[in-house]
């Protein structure tokens, strides 16, 4: 028991850096569900985090309640499932984390969730248009290709919009290329750094491997992990056969993106995480919206960064993302024009 302490507590200070010199409420909406419950554990366990508030459309209390015996020093509140809830997880909240809506069966591609999720996303970002206008909005709900222009849209539509502050969690996806590049490589992945941009979803997503570590990767190898990225999600879908698509890894890589803002918030400098954004790279081709390397600052993005120099299979790759991506996003739009 000790010693199981002991590693919890090396956990808590690898995982979060530094203590919290400033009050953070951060709220997750859909925290009940399969990414929202060990979401909301990690960011319990973040000291940067003094205030968790969260809303699910069943369950938020009693998530709330078994999260509240843990002790760390932020206080964690679950709201019913009211419009008068959502308002009041939402008030004042610096970070809002948007992990609801259902899950993948096998079979399915993240652009079969659309019609369940769209509705979802639109009611939230609608209530946070309200509630929290100013807050960063991470949004985690599937497809992100097309949920984020869906917020994007429905703050527009309120006069609040800010493109600085709306993200699409793509962390999921350096995550599984830096642990998949060290698998191949039989390396440390602490070690590894895969800049991964495009999208979230399938062909979207384009491995830069010739901008990691191992820009000796080539033929079937290559393909082998590139594909293995791309659709890495498809493993966990199949492997859990019916009962979701990834949730563990994808609350770690909702935290680590949400550490990183509350870092960035409290004027760290050099914070640089990959988020699908808002992004000036291919407006001139019509895609308003690009996941690259995205520097972090107290007014969320401060510096969108180039994708930089890429090989000519990785131009291939970065086509076909561009073609799929000018879709998926004018598909959110379309959404909400159809239902506002």
């Amino acid at each position: 028991m000790f010693a199981a302490r002991q590693t919890f507590g090396l956990f808590q200070k690898r995982a979060f850096s530094a203590s919290a010199s400033q009050a953070s409420k951060v709220a997750v909406l859909g925290a009940a569900g399969g990414i929202g419950q060990p979401l909301s554990l990690l960011l319990k366990l973040n000291p940067r985090v003094s205030e968790l508030a969260l809303y699910d459309i069943r369950g938020g209390p009693g998530v709330a309640a078994d999260l509240s015996h843990i002790n760390t020093n932020s206080t964690v509140t679950g709201y019913e499932a009211t419009p008068a809830g959502l308002k009041a997880a939402l008030t004042g909240a610096e970070i809002v984390l948007i992990p609801a809506g259902v899950p993948r069966k096998p079979g399915m591609t993240r652009d079969d969730l659309f019609n369940t999720n769209a509705s979802i996303v639109r009611d939230l970002a609608k209530a946070a248009a309200e509630a929290s206008p100013d807050a960063n909005i991470l949004v985690i709900s599937n497809p992100v290709n097309s949920t984020v222009p869906i917020v994007s849209e429905v703050f527009k539509a309120k006069g609040v919009y800010n493109p600085k502050r709306l993200f699409g969690v793509t962390t999921l996806d350096v995550v599984r290329a830096s642990r998949f590049i060290s698998q191949v490589k039989e390396t440390d992945p602490a070690n590894e750094a895969v800049p991964v941009v495009g999208g979230h979803s399938g062909v979207t997503i384009v491995p830069l491997l010739s901008q990691s570590n191992h820009p000796d990767i080539e033929g079937e190898t290559r393909d082998a992990l590139v594909n293995r990225i791309q659709f890495g999600g498809d493993e966990v879908v199949k492997a859990k056969d019916g009962a979701g698509s990834a949730t563990l890894s994808m609350a770690m890589a909702g935290a680590r993106f949400a550490e990183s803002l509350l870092k960035a918030a409290q004027g760290e400098k050099g914070i640089v995480e990959p988020t699908f954004v808002e992004s000036p790279l291919y407006k001139d081709q019509g895609v308003d919206f690009f996941a690259s390397r995205v520097e972090l600052g107290p007014n969320g993005v401060e510096k969108i960064h180039e994708v930089g120099k890429v090989s000519p299979y990785e131009e291939k790759l970065v086509e076909a993302a561009l073609a799929d991506l000018k879709k998926n996003i004018q598909k959110g739009r379309d959404f909400v024009a159809q239902n506002p």
